[in-house]
Formats: structure tokens, C-alpha cells, sequence
């Protein structure tokens, strides 16, 4: 008789919990990169299209062009905001470069830390003292 493997190699929950989190992960930066190029293709081919069109045959309104190339524009100023929404290291990123968006380092105080901090009973910190002068 040959012996029977296990039928689960020990573990295996861990790699699929493993599994699990790198899919979706590779499922969001799948979706992150669709919705980018997409709106790309949708802002930008109408333009290089009708340019190309312009540069055969002249028969494009320069009215109609200046729309198109808004259009693209308006794509330029969505990337800003669209990365940010879906990828977490690039707003990391911006709060480490713009000082506006910067977090505290400390970790998030609990709500039972807050509701010490502002109650009369709780324990509070010495007013700083008052500085006079430059």
C-alpha cells in the first residue's frame, strides 16, 4: 500500500490568504490602469485623429480642434486627482512632498484617548508656557 498524502499540505490557508491578497491587489492596479488608459484613449484620440485629418485635408474648424485639444487637457488635469484615489504609495508619496498634505507620524489617538484628553477628570498636560518677544 502506498500511504496517502495529506490531502491540505500545512499551511495552505496562509498561502491562499497569501493568494488572495496579491490578487486583489493585482486586480486594483488592473482597474487603476484601465480607468487611466481609458480616459486617456477617450480624451486624446479625438485629437490626434482630427490632426491627423487636419494635416490631409484641411477640412477641420478650428473651432472644433480647440474643443479637442480642452478635452485633452481637462485628461492632463484628472491624472492628479485619479492617482491618488487609487494608489495608496502615491499619496504616501505627495504627503511626503507637499507639505499641505503631510499626516502626523504619531499613530491615530483612540476615542478613549480623546475622551480622557477633554474631560475634566482625565489626566491633562502642563500649559506650555507663554513666550514674550521675537
Amino acid at each position: 500500500q502506498v500511504p496517502s498524502a495529506p490531502s491540505q499540505p500545512l499551511g495552505s490557508s496562509e498561502s491562499r490568504r497569501f493568494t488572495n491578497k496579491h490578487s486583489k491587489k493585482a486586480l486594483k492596479a488592473s482597474l487603476t490602469l484601465g480607468i487611466l488608459l481609458g480616459m486617456f484613449f477617450v480624451a486624446w484620440l479625438p485629437f490626434f485623429v482630427t490632426n491627423v485629418a487636419q494635416a490631409v485635408c484641411g477640412c477641420v474648424p478650428a473651432g472644433f480642434f480647440d474643443v479637442l485639444t480642452w478635452l485633452g487637457y481637462c485628461n492632463s488635469t484628472m491624472n492628479p486627482i485619479i492617482y491618488p484615489l487609487f494608489m495608496r504609495d502615491f499619496k504616501r508619496a505627495m504627503g511626503r512632498l507637499v507639505p499641505c498634505c503631510r499626516r502626523p507620524a504619531g499613530p491615530r489617538p483612540s476615542a478613549v484617548t480623546l475622551s480622557l484628553r477633554n474631560s475634566p477628570s482625565g489626566p491633562r498636560s502642563a500649559p506650555a508656557p507663554l513666550r514674550n518677544g521675537p
